[in-house]
This record gives C-alpha cells, sequence and structure tokens, in this order.
C-alpha cells in the first residue's frame, strides 16, 4: 500500500492529481512582497493573468520549501500506515531536496517500518510530467513500486524536452542555463534552444534566429531522436502562449501524424518564473536524451 507524490514544478495541475491518485506538493514563488503556494493558496493557475504580469515587468523568485513542510506532506501517510514513491523535478535543480532529505530521515526514525522511494525524473515542467503522467498509467494498472523504478531505470532517459524563450532576461537573472551566453552571441533575435540533459541539468544546445526558425528546429528534433511517438503522449508545454501551442500542435500532427497524443501544457509559475512569457517547447520519447 502506497501513496504517489509529484510537485507542481512537474505542471500537473491540482484537477489532475485528484484524477490520477497523486497528492500535489506545492512549489512557491514570490512577487510583490508575497509568496505563493500553488494549488494551496488557490485551486486553478490563472496563467493569463501571471503571464501578462511576466510582460509588464514583474520579476517574481522562487525558493525552497522547508522541513517541516515535508513533514507536513509525508508525515499523515507514514502514520496511516502507507508508504510513499514521489516523483519528482529535477535534484539538479533545487537545494529544496536537502530539506526534503532531512524530513524523510527523520520521518523514518519514527517510523522505522515505512519506505520512502523518490523517483527523480531529471526534469522540470513537461518532461517530468511525461514521466508523471507514465507512472500515474502504471499505479492505476495496480503496478508496484518495485516494479515503476525497474520502468524509471531506463524511460526516464527516454523522454526529451527542447524549449525556447522569448525573453531572456528570466533565465539571464536565475543562472539555470549553462552555456547560455555562448549561445546567444550578439545576434538579435536569436532564440537559444534549451534541454534539460541526462544528468538533470538545463543546457543551452543550439540557437535559432527567429520564432519560426526555433520552431522547425524544435520539430527536427522529433524527426532526428523520436521514438515510438505514436506510443508515448506528445506534450506541447507554453508559458502563457495558448495561441502558437496550438498552431505547434496543428505542425506536429501534419508532419507526424493525425492520430498522435498530443497535450498542451501550460507551463506553472514557479518554472514560469524563470522562463519568462511567450515560451514554447515540445516533450516527446525518444531514443535517449542529450
Amino acid at each position: 500500500m502506497y501513496t504517489l507524490f509529484t510537485d507542481s514544478d512537474t505542471d500537473l495541475t491540482l484537477k489532475e492529481a485528484r484524477e490520477i491518485g497523486y497528492k500535489l506538493i506545492s512549489m512557491p514563488y514570490s512577487y510583490n512582497g508575497k509568496t505563493i503556494f500553488p494549488y494551496e493558496d488557490y485551486e486553478e493557475f490563472d496563467s493569463k493573468t501571471y503571464y501578462d504580469m511576466l510582460r509588464a515587468g514583474t520579476l517574481p523568485t522562487t525558493s525552497a520549501i522547508g522541513k517541516e513542510k515535508y513533514i507536513s506532506y509525508f508525515e499523515p501517510e507514514f502514520a496511516a500506515g502507507r508508504d510513499i514513491l514521489y516523483v519528482h523535478f529535477s535534484r539538479e535543480m533545487s537545494a529544496t531536496f536537502n530539506n526534503m532529505d532531512e524530513a524523510v530521515a527523520e520521518l523514518k526514525e519514527k517510523y522505522p517500518e515505512r519506505k520512502f522511494y523518490g523517483l527523480d525524473t531529471k526534469g522540470i515542467t513537461a518532461q517530468s510530467l511525461c514521466i508523471v503522467y507514465e507512472v500515474g498509467d502504471m499505479y492505476k494498472a495496480g503496478k508496484s513500486i518495485e516494479e515503476i523504478l525497474e520502468w524509471a531505470k531506463t524511460e526516464v532517459y527516454n523522454f526529451s524536452l527542447y524549449f525556447f524563450s522569448e525573453d531572456l532576461k528570466f533565465f539571464h537573472r536565475s543562472g539555470r542555463v549553462s552555456g547560455l551566453a555562448a549561445a546567444m552571441g550578439t545576434l538579435i533575435g536569436v532564440r537559444p534552444i534549451i534541454t534539460m540533459n541526462a544528468e538533470g541539468k538545463m543546457v543551452a544546445i543550439g540557437k535559432a534566429r527567429g520564432r519560426k526558425k526555433a520552431i522547425e528546429t524544435l520539430l527536427q528534433y522529433i524527426e532526428e531522436k523520436g521514438d515510438h511517438i505514436e506510443d508515448h503522449r506528445i506534450l506541447i508545454p507554453n508559458t502563457g502562449a495558448p495561441e502558437l501551442a496550438a498552431e505547434v500542435e496543428a505542425l506536429v500532427r501534419e508532419r507526424f501524424g493525425r492520430d498522435l497524443n498530443i497535450v498542451k501544457v501550460t507551463t506553472n509559475p514557479t518554472a514560469g518564473a524563470h522562463c519568462g512569457p511567450d515560451g514554447l517547447g515540445i516533450c516527446f520519447h525518444s531514443v535517449k536524451r542529450d
């Protein structure tokens, strides 16, 4: 008997979490002196208002949650006799997992018979969401934690995410993308192409001049690296650009198949604070990550 957890940085919404059976850990963001916990301070993310706020110049910040917050999530499950499988965003992206480790260690002393398993998706946002969905499918099919973790040993590395951002000041400030300055060069209108590598780190791997060329570059990655894409979801994440996501969905269907299982995803506000507005990506099942 176990409980599934994930976090809001994987782009799973509260509605979806309830439908699948996940419990959702909220990763906060702050602006104008306020700290907001997604899906705790509200039930639905108003993405239009949020990304319009970023377009107007607001620069939110993010922070790790503390040990006691993790204990408040996990202890009720241990106390009820349930083990935990937490499918989370990349450890390489945040120091929050140090606090989680301390919380789990403390809880294990109190509940020595209980077990905690972390499944690191080595990604964030839509890349993590692809894996969250697949694990959710297995959970609903009655798979054990051991079966899910065995699947994850290889499959975590077979979901690739490529994306670009329109406003790079957000990435510049966060410093979370290695190689970003080199990818930008000095060209006006250049959009670095960014991915999450096999280590779970965000890296710039190329650049494209203009939005049209950037989108074509993302489609080329599907051609080059796609593997049995018809058997898995293709996710199209966007940071407050639903019309652009719909346009790219049409292009993917035209080039790769009308019947593909494509899901358009709004990037969560905490990750969006680093990506900025009007960004877009594609996540798909691939031969391997970069």
